[in-house]
């Protein structure tokens, strides 16, 4: 069976070849193995992202949040999946969460 770290490597090279489904399916096998394993929900939140499951892809991000609450780095995350989602959806709502995303990640980096 390959380790987290084969199937992380196999969905990047999917990603980067631009399939997709065929990375989702990979890194959704690393979280049935390992639910908190965080640089797989932040992988997946990409490319969930980039396929227009912009729901699902918050969800991931928010997961590693979640799974890193000081790590200013998944708070960036977090608000750049909200503006893509603004982008590719024009729901306004997404806004006033991506900067409450962002803010959350300068006051980390403060020392907050």
């Amino acid at each position: 069976m390959p380790t987290k770290t084969e199937l992380y490597n196999e969905a990047d090279k999917l990603k980067d070849a631009g399939d997709l489904d065929g990375a989702a399916a990979k890194l959704q096998e690393i979280l049935a193995d390992d639910a908190d394993y965080a640089l797989a929900h932040s992988a997946l939140a990409v490319v969930l992202q980039r396929s227009g499951k912009h729901a699902e892809a918050i969800e991931h991000a928010k997961k590693v949040c979640e799974l890193e609450p000081s790590d200013p780095f998944s708070f960036t995350a977090l608000s750049v999946t909200y503006q893509r989602a603004y982008a590719g959806t024009d729901e306004m709502s997404y806004i006033p969460l991506a900067e409450e995303a962002m803010e959350r990640s300068r006051q980390l980096q403060m020392g907050h």
